[in-house]
C-alpha cells in the first residue's frame, strides 16, 4: 500500500509538472476556456439530443419501413383507363443505368460532400450558414442527402427544432446500416417529383415521355432542380422558371468540377422541353382521392390493381371547364381565386371532383381535404331535425329579434318579418328561426342528425351552429344533399365501384357491400324537397333554375363573405360548390346565390346531357310528367286553356292562392260534373254546358281526376 501511495504521488507530480508547461496566460488562456467550456456544453448537448430524439428511433425497430409500391391502373365508369398512381417500381432500374450527368446534377446541387460524411456535414452546414447571412435569406440548404432521405422515410415535412434532431439521429442510423449508394438509389426512388410522381423512373416518363436512361443533360439538369421544390419548379406549371432553376444545376456542376463551361454550353441554349400534358387530361384531384380509397379498402395484401371507378370523364372535363369559365370571368372582379366542386349520384357515387383551380399549382384538395364553413347551406340539417321532431313546412314560428346571453343573430337585410313558414323561412334563408329552431329541439340533435347525413368533421355545440359556424368539407355537404336526392337513404361518398388484382380477379365490389339504409324517414325527405325546390324556383337560389329540370338546394355566405356555398340536388345527381380564397382572406362581397349557384347551374347542366331524367323523390318532376302524360286539355266553356307544358304550372307556383281562387271561380260559373263525373280525359273537349240553375260547386279537393292529368294534379303540382 505504501509503495502504491509513493506511485501515484510521483505520477502526480508528473502530471502537475508537465501541465505547468503547457499553461497559458493572456488571450491564449480564454481562448482555450472558450473552446473547452464549448466542447463540454457540445458533449452535453448532444447527450439531450440523443434523450430528445430516442423516442423517434423507435421508428427503426423493424427496419426501413415498407414501400408503398402500388401500381394502380384507374378505368372511369365505361372501362376506359384514366390514369395511375403508386410510386413506380422498376426492377431493373440500377444507379448504373442512369446517366452519369444526372447523378452529378443531383449531387452538385443537393449535396458535393455527399460521399465524404458520415450522415451529417458540418463543413457544408457551416457553408451554408455563411451562404445565407450574405443573401439575407436562405438560399442554401444545411441538409444532407442522407438527411432528407430519413424526413422522406420517417418523418414529415414540418419546420420544427425537434424534426431537425430527429433528422440527423436517423440520417446516422442509415449511415449505419446502408452503403452510399443504396442510400442514393433510395433517396432517387422516393423522392417526391411533382405531379403525384415519385421517383426519377416516374419523373422522366412523366415529363419527357422516356426512361431515366436517356435523358440528356438538359433533361437531367431540370429533373435534378426538382428535388428542392417540385410544385414550384415542376416543367408543366412554369417553364420559364423550370429552365431557370436548371441553369443553376448547371452552373453547380461546373461549381462542383464536375463539368466545364465548355460542356454546358448545349445545354444552356438547348434547354429540356418537357412533353404536353395538356392532352391527357387527367382527373388528378379524383385520383388523389380514389387512391388513398383503394389502399384503405385494400391495405397491404395487393400491390398491382386495376380499379374502375364511378368517374364521367366528359361530366369532369365540362365541370373543370365551368368552374375555370367562372374564375377566369369574374375572379378578379370579386376578388376570389379557388373553388371547388363535388358532383354524386343519389347513392353517393362520385362522378367528378374539382379540387381547385390547378392541380399544377397545388395539390391539396380542396373538395375532400380543406374544412370551411357552410354558411346558411347548413341549414338543411337543421329544418331536418326540427321536421323529425313534430314540425311541418308550414309550422309557423316567430321572425323577430332573439338573443342568447351576449349573441343576438340578425338576418341578412336587418329586418324582420313576423310570423313565417318554415318553407317561406327557408326559403328566404332567414337567421332567427333556424336559431329558435335549435333552442325548441336542441343543438346535440342537429349534431346528430348532420353526422348520420354524411358530415364526417366535428360539428362543435355552439349557438351559431345552426346558421353553419362549423366547419365542414365540400365532399362531405354533398354526401348529405345526396340524402334528400335519394328519398331519405344513406349515401356513403365513393370513387371505386371494383377492384380487380393482378390476375384479373375480383376482390371488391361497392355492389356486394352496399345496403341501402333509410336514415331519414320518407314524410320528413317529401316536406324538405318540398322546401329545398321553393329555394331555387322562389328564393335566393334562383340562378341555379335548371331549363326542364326540376332542382333544389341552398345558398350559404360565411361572415364578411370569406365563403360561399351551393349545395343542392336534382332527381339524378347532388352537388356542392364552394368558392373562396385559400389564405382565408374576405372576397368582394361572393354570396352563395352568386357565382356558387351560377357554377352548379353549369355542372348540372352539363351532367344531365343524354341521361334518363329521374323524378325528385315526392315532387313530380315536370320533364317526366310530361314525357309520360303529354298534353292535358281543360277547357270548361271555353275559359280553361290548354296546358301544354307543365313548366308553365311550375311558373306559377309563387302566386299559388290567386291561382287556384282564380281557378275555382271560373269553375263556379259553370255546372259542376255530376256526381260520380270525373273531369273530362285528355285530348277530349266537353260540349258546351247550357246556362241554366246554377249548382253548388265542390270545393277542389273534392273533384275527382281522370288517370291523367285535371284539377287535382294542377293542385298538387302548385301546391
Amino acid at each position: 500500500m505504501y509503495r502504491i501511495r509513493e506511485a501515484l504521488l510521483r505520477g502526480l507530480e508528473s502530471v502537475n509538472a508537465t501541465m505547468r508547461h503547457l499553461r497559458v496566460t493572456g488571450w491564449r488562456y480564454w481562448l482555450v476556456q472558450m473552446l473547452s467550456g464549448g466542447l463540454t456544453m457540445g458533449v452535453f448537448g448532444a447527450l439531450f439530443a440523443l434523450s430528445w430524439a430516442l423516442k423517434d428511433m423507435d421508428r427503426t425497430i423493424g427496419g426501413l419501413p415498407e414501400q408503398e409500391d402500388y401500381a394502380i391502373t384507374f378505368l372511369d365508369r365505361f372501362g376506359n383507363e384514366i390514369g395511375k398512381r403508386g410510386i413506380l417500381q422498376d426492377d431493373s432500374f440500377e444507379l448504373q443505368d442512369l446517366p452519369d450527368n444526372f447523378i452529378k446534377a443531383v449531387l452538385a446541387t443537393e449535396d458535393r460532400r455527399f460521399f465524404e460524411h458520415f450522415g451529417i456535414d458540418f463543413l457544408g452546414l457551416a457553408r451554408a450558414i455563411v451562404e445565407n447571412a450574405r443573401a439575407g435569406g436562405v438560399v442554401q440548404g444545411g441538409s444532407t442527402l442522407t438527411q432528407q432521405l430519413a424526413k422522406n422515410l420517417f418523418l414529415s415535412n414540418e419546420r420544427t427544432l425537434t424534426r431537425k434532431i430527429d433528422e440527423a439521429f436517423l440520417s446516422l442510423w442509415l449511415e449505419a446500416r446502408l452503403t452510399k449508394r443504396q442510400i442514393l438509389k433510395l433517396y432517387l426512388d422516393r423522392a417526391y417529383m411533382g405531379g403525384g410522381t415519385y421517383g426519377i423512373a416516374a419523373a422522366s416518363k412523366y415529363y419527357f415521355g422516356k426512361t431515366a436512361k436517356d435523358l440528356t443533360l438538359a433533361e437531367s439538369a431540370m429533373l435534378a432542380g426538382l428535388f428542392k421544390a417540385p410544385t414550384k419548379y415542376a416543367p408543366h406549371v412554369n417553364l420559364p422558371r423550370a429552365r431557370a432553376r436548371a441553369k443553376e444545376v448547371l452552373i453547380n456542376m461546373v461549381q462542383a468540377d464536375f463539368l466545364t463551361e465548355g460542356q454546358i454550353v448545349g445545354a444552356l441554349r438547348n434547354p429540356a422541353t418537357p412533353i404536353d400534358l395538356a392532352e391527357k387530361d387527367t382527373p388528378n384531384f379524383f385520383l388523389d382521392w380514389a387512391f388513398e380509397e383503394v389502399k384503405r379498402i385494400v391495405g397491404g395484401k395487393h400491390r398491382v390493381l386495376t380499379v374502375k371507378t364511378s368517374i364521367d370523364m366528359t361530366v369532369q372535363k365540362q365541370s373543370e371547364q365551368a368552374i375555370e369559365s367562372i374564375l377566369r370571368e369574374s375572379g378578379k372582379q370579386y376578388d376570389v381565386s379557388e373553388a371547388a366542386a363535388v358532383l354524386m349520384e343519389p347513392d353517393g357515387a362520385v362522378v367528378a371532383i374539382i379540387g381547385g383551380q390547378d392541380y399544377g399549382k397545388s395539390q391539396f384538395n380542396r373538395a375532400t381535404d380543406a374544412l370551411r364553413q357552410p354558411g346558411s347551406s347548413f341549414k338543411p340539417f337543421v329544418y331536418t331535425t326540427a321536421l323529425m321532431n313534430g314540425y311541418k313546412p308550414s309550422s309557423v314560428i316567430q321572425d323577430a329579434p332573439i338573443t342568447i346571453g351576449n349573441w343576438s343573430p340578425k338576418n341578412y337585410g336587418r329586418s324582420y318579418s313576423g310570423p313565417v313558414t318554415l318553407l317561406d323561412a327557408l326559403r328566404r334563408s332567414i337567421n332567427t328561426v333556424p336559431v329558435r329552431l335549435a333552442q325548441a329541439i336542441g343543438r346535440d340533435k342537429i349534431v346528430e342528425v348532420a353526422h348520420k347525413m354524411g358530415i364526417h368533421s366535428e360539428l362543435k355545440i355552439t349557438r351559431s351552429l345552426p346558421l353553419g359556424a362549423a366547419e365542414v368539407s365540400v365532399m362531405d355537404m354533398a354526401a348529405g344533399y345526396a340524402v334528400f336526392a335519394s328519398g331519405g337513404k344513406k349515401a356513403t361518398a365513393h370513387g371505386v365501384l371494383q377492384i380487380l388484382d393482378s390476375k384479373g380477379q375480383v376482390i371488391y365490389d361497392f355492389k356486394r357491400t352496399y345496403k341501402p339504409e333509410q336514415i331519414i324517414p320518407a314524410e320528413v325527405i317529401a316536406g324538405m324537397n318540398q322546401m329545398l325546390v321553393s329555394v331555387v324556383e322562389a328564393g335566393t337560389g334562383r340562378r341555379a333554375i335548371l331549363d326542364g329540370i326540376k332542382a333544389a338546394g341552398k345558398t350559404g355566405t360565411t361572415s364578411s363573405y370569406k365563403d360561399a356555398w351551393f349545395c343542392g340536388f336534382t332527381g339524378n345527381y347532388s352537388a356542392a360548390v364552394w368558392f373562396g380564397n385559400d389564405d382565408n382572406h374576405d372576397t368582394r362581397r361572393v354570396t352563395g346565390g352568386t357565382l356558387p349557384a351560377m357554377a352548379w347551374q353549369k355542372i348540372m347542366t352539363a351532367a344531365h346531357q343524354q341521361v334518363e331524367l329521374k323524378p325528385m323523390p315526392y315532387i313530380e318532376d315536370p320533364v317526366i310528367f310530361e314525357k309520360t302524360h303529354q298534353t292535358t286539355q281543360i277547357a270548361d266553356s271555353g275559359r280553361i286553356k290548354d296546358i301544354k307544358n307543365q313548366r308553365n304550372m311550375q311558373r306559377l307556383s309563387p302566386t299559388v292562392v290567386k291561382q287556384l281562387d282564380q281557378l275555382s271561380t271560373l269553375f263556379r260559373q259553370d255546372e259542376p260534373p255530376a256526381s260520380g263525373d270525373t273531369l273530362p280525359s285528355e285530348g277530349t273537349v266537353p260540349p258546351a254546358r247550357s246556362q241554366g240553375a246554377r249548382q253548388p260547386v265542390p270545393g277542389l279537393s273534392q273533384l275527382q281526376r281522370p288517370a291523367h292529368g285535371g284539377l287535382t294534379e294542377l293542385k298538387t303540382a302548385w301546391q
